[in-house]
């Protein structure tokens, strides 16, 4: 029985709604523990945290992670790209502010629109939807610069103000972190298209990139001296908790088990609301005005998710 469709439905919908929500929101609870909790510390945290609750998901739900299916090579590579782009943006967040890294990060949908056509031929975009995906990344662009202007993440809080400033001298290194971050999910998501991972099942194919993670990034943040202790604050152990159990799980898990039913560029488009969301967050937990700029920016990413998502006639 075929299970992918053509077209996105409400279920699908809603289930990116509500991951581009926290992935917004994620972006602000890294940034705000980083002065407590080192950037990869917190990246292997999670990524741990989130095997184990895999292992216990898998193990409750009969789902075998470890049976010969031939996806090894290809999983590992997914795994290897997955811990790459982490590694970018948690180092990207020590030398730029969170508004800044993100416009960079969400540049993975137009890999995912260049690159997954050349693998899966039922993918390719219409120069309408082409259209869609520019206005939507060229509304969010100028909504975060304008954020930028404003002074990103922080008008309340000195800590985000003194990251933002640190990224003010820094800032091409965070940019190309960014940048790399972007292309390096894109590349995630090719890989699985063109390996046809979404062949296997979400909960391993989640299994091999945050288990690759939980491995790898460890030893990079040793590499770099980073301090591991567990004397945080309750907003630190919050954040963790959220990162780990919404974030890496089951946010993850449920853009895997989307990535194999849906089209990769019509679901990839939706991202570029994350970024927005951000800074909604922002506006709502750390103080900053909510412009006129800022919602018409939502009204064109809508318009753009529309030509993206649109049935041909």
């Amino acid at each position: 029985m075929n299970l992918r469709k053509d077209n996105l439905d409400g279920l699908a919908v809603g289930m990116l709604l509500a991951c581009c929500m926290f992935w917004g929101l994620q972006q602000v609870l890294v940034k705000a523990i980083m002065s407590e909790v080192a950037p990869l510390f917190q990246a292997s945290l999670r990524c741990i945290g989130a095997c184990a609750l895999l292992l216990i998901w898998c193990r409750v739900r009969g789902v075998r992670l470890f049976e010969r299916d031939g996806s090894l090579w290809p999983g590992l590579l997914a795994g290897g790209l997955f811990a790459a782009e982490f590694a970018c943006i948690y180092l990207g967040l020590r030398y730029t502010s969170a508004s800044r890294l993100t416009v960079f990060l969400y540049t993975s949908p137009f890999w995912v629109a260049a690159l997954v056509p050349l693998f899966v031929k039922s993918e390719r975009l219409r120069p309408l939807q082409w259209l869609g995906m520019a206005c939507a990344f060229v509304a969010v662009a100028f909504a975060m610069r304008e954020g930028l202007g404003a002074g990103s993440y922080g008008s309340g809080n000195n800590s985000l103000n003194n990251s933002a400033s640190h990224g003010a001298s820094h800032g091409a290194l965070g940019d190309l972190l960014g940048l790399a971050a972007g292309a390096l999910w894109g590349l995630t998501t090719v890989t699985i298209r063109a390996k046809n991972l979404t062949r296997i099942a979400p909960e391993k194919l989640l299994f091999y990139q945050i288990a690759t993670t939980a491995v790898a990034v460890p030893w990079i943040s040793l590499a770099l001296g980073e301090s591991w202790n567990l004397q945080w604050s309750a907003l630190a152990w919050g954040s963790m908790l959220a990162q780990t159990v919404i974030g890496a799980f089951a946010s993850y898990l449920a853009w895997m088990w989307m990535l194999g039913r849906y089209p990769a560029t019509k679901i990839s488009v939706f991202v570029f609301l994350t970024p927005l969301f951000a800074l909604l967050f922002g506006t709502w937990l750390l103080g900053e005005s909510a412009t006129p700029t800022l919602l018409a920016t939502l009204g064109l990413v809508a318009v753009g998710i529309v030509l993206v998502n649109r049935k041909p006639t």
